[in-house]
């Protein structure tokens, strides 16, 4: 390997969140110093250790693996885009702070993906603002849905004219809540309806033209994109079935080459598919570490590619230095990764 791996998919949990008091917001139960549940909606979720929050064992597990950075991000149960505003708007600064204090303990290893209470837009905009100016977070991270409006919906037009604005990276991941409950009662809820729903917020903004009027917000989307990739192709022909394009209007397959994305297909043949669907140029390592499903270790799937050496290096760090440029933090200039 040439230079260390930016991994762009990891999450933390704070393990002193507060208890808001809504079924909706998550709540954690200590099971001793190093462990922690979590539950939801008065239900058992997961448990968790200390690599969810403790910095000195995400740096042991960093430096085995050959990763020089690590893009921390809220464990997606957390965004909680469906509880009340002004809770959101709580949980949210608590989650920031969370995210700020992990970086100043070594910020030459780790950026942040910021939260923000999408379901109230103002204070979103505000949050955003904040993320990158004030705390000098390299983007944020959202679900897939806020309630029950589309990431496309016009009450959502001030964030995504201020992620235009900023040039900011929006990371979108899907959220175990929205996954469709036939799936989930089939027991493919992981396998199949995740990627789903992440191919279902991406395709509503492609169709809607979201991405056309703000072309400069750079959009992740995490697992490779879920299933978008496969049905891209159909999407763009239906696409002309249902409303014909105009003269010089883009297919929903030209701009899903705006779209960027993670890695963690955990299949080489379905990541060379993601190249050809978004751009190599557009594809970083992410690993969803530290929970059960993350890649281990990281970029493996990379070995099994057939991307030529410089590709290769491109996804595992030069890409996510041209994504989270706008970063300030000290980490992108790691000697490591230089």
């Amino acid at each position: 390997m040439n230079a260390s791996i930016i991994d762009v998919h990891t999450h933390v949990f704070d393990p002193d969140l507060p208890d808001f008091g809504r079924p909706d917001v998550p709540v954690v139960r200590h099971r001793g110093p190093t462990q922690i549940e979590v539950w939801y909606a008065d239900r058992f979720y997961r448990h968790l250790d200390e690599r969810s929050w403790a910095v000195t064992a995400r740096l042991a597990d960093m430096d085995a693996e050959g990763v020089g950075v690590q893009v921390l991000s809220p464990t997606p149960i957390t965004l909680c885009h469906n509880t009340e505003p002004a809770t959101a708007v709580r949980l949210a600064a608590h989650q920031n702070e969370f995210l700020a204090g992990l970086v100043a303990a070594s910020p030459d290893r780790f950026l942040a993906f910021g939260h923000i209470p999408l379901q109230s837009p103002s204070e979103a905009v505000r949050e955003l603002d904040r993320c990158l100016n004030d705390l000098g977070f390299a983007g944020v991270e959202i679900g897939t849905q806020v309630g029950d409006l589309a990431l496309s919906d016009e009450t959502l037009t001030p964030f995504w004219e201020a992620a235009h604005r900023h040039a900011a990276t929006v990371f979108i991941h899907p959220l175990d809540h929205c996954v469709d409950p036939r799936i989930v009662s089939s027991g493919a809820g992981f396998g199949l309806g995740m990627p789903t729903e992440t191919a279902r917020a991406a395709a509503d903004l492609l169709l809607a033209g979201t991405l056309d009027r703000y072309p400069d917000a750079r959009v992740l989307l995490a697992h490779g994109g879920g299933s978008l990739p496969a049905v891209l192709p159909r999407l763009a022909f239906g696409q002309t079935i249902l409303s014909p394009r105009e003269p010089g209007v883009a297919s929903v397959l030209d701009t899903a080459r705006r779209l960027w994305s993670d890695s963690l297909t955990y299949d080489a043949e379905s990541l060379m598919l993601c190249a050809s669907r978004f751009g190599p140029e557009h594809l970083v390592v992410g690993t969803d570490y530290p929970f059960s499903a993350r890649e281990q270790p990281a970029g493996a799937v990379l070995d099994g590619s057939r991307f030529t050496t410089p590709v290769a290096d491109g996804i595992r760090h030069g890409n996510a230095l041209a994504l989270l440029g706008r970063s300030r933090s000290s980490a992108l200039s790691h000697k490591e990764i230089r």
